[in-house]
């Protein structure tokens, strides 16, 4: 990518977006495109084709999604298949046709079997069933890679695809009725810690930027309390116990958002389609009008390679932010994957690596949350 190229990044606001943005602009990238939501809608194909029309953009970041967690994947099925359906449809369409350089589509590590070989490689994609639980949205990626894959095939395009693990950093979303799990126990420990030392100060501070069922900083103590112990946060004599759903022995992997954001823009920089698929299959020239070996599962996985059980990184975000209570594991609720974790080795011999691991990243959003 040239440095004053224009370089449009959707979804920019989010957690994968602002990291993009972040990124780009510290390797001197200053002609970014960004549009907010409300700004252009990129479910609206019109809208979508007459942007691309008149910005033009040379590269695309599609990082734009509806992303939420198990509840909301849950309760709102058809919301997460139609919209990001819609979205990547919209945005790799306009792509080819105003011949935009080259193009990277965020997925995620959900596009996998429930049962899939651990790490994953990439070729486990559409080789068992998915978790029941956010299959709308793991279709929809799945759709993307394979849209991506087709472009490149039949039109000649230089577009890629990436399947982050799961993320955290800077403007994660800790809004406890939709965030991940991450960002979930951060808030909830250091509510926890606020309520064991009967900090009221802070924890109307927290209300104050992010209420909890409209419970905000002017409600009640006991509206307050009430509310806090709906989502798992309750003081019981002297003693704080926070809930966490499932038995905390399913294994996740966590990536900081700033070093995703790194991986991404060293592959658009260095890494062409062409270079994936003579990786991947030896392949030097892919010809259009010509019939080519099969070739499949050219997206990237971008992750650390390492996991850690809910259970520990509940332990490990109580030790660094200092909470004393216990926890409850509430086995009724589910647990979700037990295992889901990336096979990077693909991304690393391309030549990239992650460099922030959890404890310093864990240290550092949460610094970074008393801030806000």
């Amino acid at each position: 990518m040239e440095k004053k190229a224009r370089i449009y990044v959707a979804g920019h606001t989010g957690l994968v977006g602002s990291a993009l943005v972040k990124t780009l602009k510290q390797k001197g990238y200053k002609n970014l495109i960004l549009k907010t939501h409300k700004e252009l809608d990129l479910t609206d194909s019109i809208a979508v084709e007459q942007f691309f029309k008149t910005e033009q953009p040379e590269y695309v970041f599609l990082a734009a999604a509806k992303v939420g967690g198990i509840m909301a994947n849950h309760l709102q099925r058809a919301d997460f298949i139609y919209q990001n359906l819609m979205i990547q449809n919209n945005v790799i369409h306009q792509s080819y046709r105003h011949k935009v350089k080259k193009l990277l589509f965020l997925g995620s590590t959900c596009i996998y079997p429930k049962e899939a070989p651990q790490p994953m490689p990439e070729d486990s994609l559409l080789t068992g069933p998915l978790e029941y639980t956010n299959e709308p949205y793991a279709i929809a990626k799945i759709a993307g890679i394979k849209m991506v894959e087709s472009y490149n095939l039949q039109y000649n395009t230089n577009f890629l695809s990436v399947m982050p693990t799961n993320l955290y950093g800077p403007n994660d979303n800790f809004d406890l009725e939709k965030s991940h799990v991450l960002p979930a126990l951060i808030r909830k420990i250091h509510l926890g810690k606020a309520l064991e030392n009967n900090d009221w100060k802070a924890i109307r501070k927290d209300l104050k930027k992010l209420p909890v069922e409209s419970i905000g900083e002017q409600a009640s103590e006991a509206e307050i309390l009430a509310v806090l112990s709906k989502y798992g946060i309750e003081k019981k004599q002297d003693k704080v116990a926070i809930e966490i759903w499932g038995s905390g022995t399913p294994r996740r992997e966590f990536l900081w958002s700033e070093d995703m954001a790194d991986a991404c823009v060293f592959l658009m920089e260095n890494i062409d389609f062409k270079d994936v698929v003579k990786q991947q299959f030896g392949i030097d020239n892919i010809d259009p009008k010509r019939f080519t070996p099969e070739i499949r599962n050219t997206h990237i996985n971008i992750g650390t390679g390492k996991d850690i059980s809910i259970k520990d990184v509940a332990y490990l975000i109580k030790d660094i932010l200092g909470f004393k209570g216990d926890f409850y594991f509430n086995t009724q609720k589910p647990d979700g994957t037990l295992v889901k974790l990336t096979d990077p080795s693909k991304l690393n011999q391309l030549g990239w690596k992650h460099r922030i691991e959890l404890e310093e990243g864990i240290a550092k959003i949460y610094e970074w949350y008393l801030k806000q």
